[in-house]
């Protein structure tokens, strides 16, 4: 396509086109002048149809324009002049390219309205018009939730709703007051077990029970039971109102919320036993891991944190950079480690008794720690330590790039979304509130007027920004959605 000397066509002026042999086209303000005999090489577009069909009679050329001149001979199309110099490409170099810019979606609409198929968009068009269309069905399933949280199925009765109501007052913080407050309880709960486990393991903070033994101090037990029992209260409520249990159960952050749970009734299910069977030492070694176990609780936090959420999901996407970086350090772990080991054998003091005890210097000398409780003395040790250091920095260095960028497109794609799908939403209540004064007659609708017209012009005005992207149907029987032909920022 590129070695193709790209045919001239006519600006303006049309100074370079005959009216005899071409069409002038207003494209939204933009004159055009194109060749007959080069629209004719896609006839069955709607210029090739406007071509021929000028020739006869003009009275059939209402279908094909807006609006004809017959005084300056311009067929005139109320549409993007931008995407249209993207639309002509086709007839001069037989494919289309998406400029930078233009909406996907909405280029893909006028190409329907010019009856140009999809074939002749490009490959690489048709990636960012994919990525697009997933962009739009991800605004649509929020757009569904938003309003599922804010009006609720019609159809649920009796226990129905109220599982819905339950659930949305424990999964929906931005659904109501109450459910807000409950988040921010929860929220509070979390630090202050979180807190409580730490400063329980202080020595001054204990006590000592009849055998001598060191025990939490009361007042933190009672606080830490008071935690528990709000955690246990919470999980089951939203147990039981879960409309899928199984999906529930099987959630990665409900798993560990019944992890952070869980240790508090084993210990007190093998203290309840007696004390005979907490004097084995297998069934301490194991209190105490599950005691271990309450950090679980810290993770909690990611149900109330978007962030902590958006670094998930961007971990998530990063695991082939991820997994790069742990093949990096693993093949130098071995090879340097294996080296040191070899090297130095010739010290009468060596550190480094074998390979495998000689992989803890690899990890910590190519990860920057150097904690110096094994080192070379050699010279020829020192330098493939010297390598190895620099190695390390080189294979850590290699794939952070490309994890904080797909942290970044995340989160500006998350944040984009939720404001696409709020934006939404808003434009649906303000057609639908003006359908309803509509529909309620003149008198109603003359007071509501004066209150709704500012409003209104700045949704419509928002309709035609840069920003909008339509997603449902227009609530309003035989209301047209605003005109799409406005082209906008993808990304």
């Amino acid at each position: 396509m590129w070695g193709i000397t790209r045919t001239r066509y006519a600006d303006c002026n049309g100074s370079e086109a005959s009216e005899e042999t071409g069409i002038v086209l207003n494209i939204g303000g933009v004159i055009q002048v194109l060749c007959g005999d080069v629209l004719n090489r896609f006839p069955e577009t709607r210029l090739a149809e406007l071509w021929n069909t000028s020739k006869g009679c003009l009275e059939d050329l209402s279908s094909l324009c807006d609006d004809y001149d017959s005084g300056k001979g311009e067929f005139y199309f109320d549409r993007d002049p931008d995407a249209f110099k993207c639309i002509i490409e086709l007839y001069y170099y037989g494919e289309i390219h998406i400029k930078r810019g233009i909406c996907p979606i909405c280029f893909v609409q006028e190409m329907e309205f010019w009856k140009i198929d999809l074939y002749f968009l490009d490959d690489c068009c048709k990636g960012d018009l994919q990525e697009a269309e997933d962009e739009l069905a991800e605004i649509a399933e929020k757009v569904q939730s938003i309003l599922v949280d804010r009006e609720g199925d019609p159809s649920a009765r009796g226990w129905q709703c109220f599982q819905m109501c339950l659930w949305k007052l424990l999964e929906k913080p931005e659904s109501s007051l109450s459910a807000r407050v409950i988040a921010i309880v929860s929220f509070l709960f979390i630090l202050i077990s979180s807190v409580v486990m730490c400063v329980g393991t202080i020595p001054d903070l204990q006590v000592e029970d009849a055998e001598g033994n060191h025990m939490e101090h009361p007042i933190l037990e009672a606080i830490e039971t008071t935690c528990i029992g709000w955690f246990t209260v919470e999980y089951v409520l939203r147990l039981i109102s879960s409309p899928n249990k199984v999906k529930f159960v099987l959630s990665f952050m409900n798993i560990i919320d019944f992890m952070a749970i869980m240790p508090f009734y084993v210990v007190l299910t093998l203290t309840s036993l007696g004390t005979a069977m907490m004097e084995l030492a297998n069934v301490q070694q194991a209190v105490q891991a599950l005691r271990i176990m309450r950090i679980a609780r810290i993770f909690k936090l990611a149900r109330h944190s978007s962030g902590l959420q958006t670094l998930t999901s961007a971990l998530k996407s990063s695991f082939s950079e991820l997994g790069m970086l742990l093949m990096y350090m693993g093949v130098g772990v071995f090879l340097f480690s294996a080296l040191a080991y070899t090297l130095e054998q010739s010290h009468p003091e060596t550190m480094f008794t074998s390979i495998p005890q000689s992989f803890w210097w690899a990890v910590i000398t190519m990860t920057t720690v150097g904690y110096g409780d094994i080192y070379p003395k050699t010279t020829l040790g020192r330098c493939n330590a010297a390598v190895s250091f620099l190695c390390g920095v080189i294979a850590i260095a290699l794939p952070i790039h490309p994890i904080i960028n797909n942290f970044v497109i995340f989160y500006n794609k998350q944040q984009v979304l939720e404001t696409a799908a709020k934006h939404e939403i808003e434009l649906m209540a303000l057609r639908s509130s003006e359908a309803c004064a509509e529909e309620s007659g003149p008198h109603i609708q003359r007071r509501s007027v004066g209150v709704a017209a500012g409003v209104w012009d700045n949704a419509i005005r928002s309709c035609h920004s840069d920003t909008y992207i339509p997603l449902l149907k227009d609530p309003r029987a035989g209301v047209q959605t605003p005109s799409l032909d406005r082209s906008f920022d993808s990304s």
